[in-house]
């Protein structure tokens, strides 16, 4: 991966400046100006985005596309932990397969935690990046395949752990969400990944469905001869922002390392029954729970709204959370109540201070107009409630901004407003 002089000055100049300001410097000849610009943007985003990678000299950036698609730090640090422990009892040597290397951000951080370590990826462009960067990275026992996966499969040797991330934009440049209309198909090939290594990880979009892409690989899985099934998932956020959605597929004789320490239930963890443990992950908090449990809540009641007691507190469910859909689950395992089935936002009397959540003291609450009343500037949020947050604010004059945090939702069929400040 080499240019020229020029280039590499004008890149180390030009690195703080705004993109569209170096752009106007495009008149050098001697500077590779397409290549420069993705340089100086790349590093821009790896700044925030990728540190450790940003603070490397060494490391060429790819275009535009490339750096939106690829895991953020944190998010490919939370795989390479979960690798790490999915694997903590395989013997020697072990090795990891990345069947989708892409930028190799995932890749660079998981293979730290295996003794040999496969990236195989069909665009040649980016396995000459990834080469490049896994060098200046310190990764030296990697091995680079330009290939369609699903055209090596039958010549892979068995693996510890295969790490799937398949490309989520069709031929055209579209998104796509289901498993089966991703590249490759997951499902199709299920089978022979689960033959070569006993634990695979899928990386998919987090706007799936998850009870609906457990099914879809638990079908898939029928003609494994490993008898594999889908034993985690985990919704992982960065800074409340859900980025991406794991599945955990482990053959029959992989179950037994298949528990996290935050799994607090006795559920049986065998691969006959169908209950995967659900990690919901934001940043350093993990909430993990099984359907067992979700099912056995909803049926004692902890999902029914209450009246009972002058509410003093009100929580927000993180976004992996609030993926998940757990609600009946932390009431029961917090002691919270809901406002309202479908407002997802809870309530307590006494603080709960360890709340997978933002958590809030209200100062009043009560019907929306009244309760509005003499407040010109909040956060707004609004929660199973018949107006936008734009509506809100213009209608009663509230400026956004302050200490000041307003939930708008539906309580009892009521239209309620509750005013807080953070707890």
């Amino acid at each position: 991966m080499d240019f020229n002089e020029p280039t590499r000055q004008f890149i180390a100049s030009h690195r703080n400046d705004d993109v569209r300001d170096a752009a106007l410097h495009a008149h050098q000849d001697d500077v590779d100006m397409p290549f420069a610009l993705d340089q100086i943007e790349g590093w821009q985003r790896a700044r925030t985005k990728l540190p450790q990678w940003a603070a490397c000299e060494g490391i060429i950036y790819p275009p535009h596309l490339a750096m939106e698609q690829c895991s953020s730090q944190s998010a490919a640090q939370y795989k390479a932990a979960l690798a790490k422990r999915l694997t903590a009892d395989a013997p020697h040597p072990t090795t990891l397969i990345d069947i989708t290397g892409g930028f190799g951000v995932d890749f660079s951080f998981m293979a730290r935690a295996f003794d040999q370590a496969i990236y195989i990826e069909r665009q040649a462009q980016l396995v000459g990046l990834a080469r490049h960067n896994m060098q200046a990275l310190g990764l030296d026992h990697a091995r680079y395949l330009n290939a369609d996966a699903t055209a090596v499969l039958g010549g892979l040797p068995p693996a510890t752990l295969i790490m799937a991330d398949p490309a989520r934009r069709d031929a055209h440049g579209s998104r796509t969400y289901a498993i089966a209309d991703c590249t490759p198909d997951m499902l199709a090939i299920l089978p022979q990944l689960t033959a070569l290594a006993p634990t695979v990880i899928i990386k998919l979009s987090p706007m799936l469905d998850w009870h609906q892409a457990v099914r879809d690989c638990t079908g898939a899985l029928a003609a494994s001869p490993t008898r594999a099934t889908v034993t985690e998932v985990h919704i992982v956020s960065v800074h409340n922002e859900c980025k991406e959605l794991l599945l955990v597929i482990r053959a029959d004789n992989g179950t037994a390392a298949g528990k996290t320490a935050t799994d607090d239930s006795t559920t049986n963890d065998s691969t006959t029954d169908i209950d995967p443990l659900v990690v919901c992950a934001d940043d350093d908090t993990v909430f993990s729970f099984r359907q067992t449990q979700a099912r056995e809540a909803g049926a004692t009641g902890h999902d029914e709204p209450s009246a009972a007691g002058q509410p003093a507190y009100l929580y927000e469910p993180n976004a992996s959370l609030m993926k998940a859909g757990c609600f009946d689950v932390l009431a029961a395992r917090f002691a919270v109540r809901p406002v309202d089935r479908n407002s997802h936002l809870f309530v307590s009397d006494t603080p709960i201070a360890d709340f997978p959540g933002r958590r809030f003291a209200i100062r009043a609450y009560g019907p929306v107009k009244r309760t509005l009343h003499g407040i010109s500037r909040a956060n707004v949020a609004v929660r199973n409630y018949p107006a936008s947050v734009a509506q809100v604010r213009k209608r009663y004059h509230i400026a956004d901004g302050g200490d000041t945090f307003i939930f708008l939702t539906t309580m009892s069929g009521r239209k309620t407003a509750f005013v807080c400040a953070k707890a």
